[in-house]
């Protein structure tokens, strides 16, 4: 399964490439795609990823913010 949000914050390839990094290491998470311009963030996993999860993750990589998309 596939679910979609959007982060907010991120200036530079490096803050995609800190998002990307701590998403990826939630347990049952087996891709991410991150894209700079509008913030986009697909998760990729089996089961559905308890959002709580994604929040700390993403807070763990830096001063952003997500919203399910």
């Amino acid at each position: 399964m596939i679910t979609n949000y959007t982060v907010s914050g991120m200036t530079c390839g490096n803050c995609v490439n800190h998002v990307t990094e701590e998403v990826s290491e939630i347990d049952g998470v087996q891709n991410v795609n991150v894209v700079l311009e509008g913030g986009a963030m697909s998760v990729e996993s089996d089961e559905r990823i308890p959002f709580d999860a994604i929040i700390e993750a993403v807070k763990e990589a830096g001063d952003y913010t997500v919203v399910e998309a």
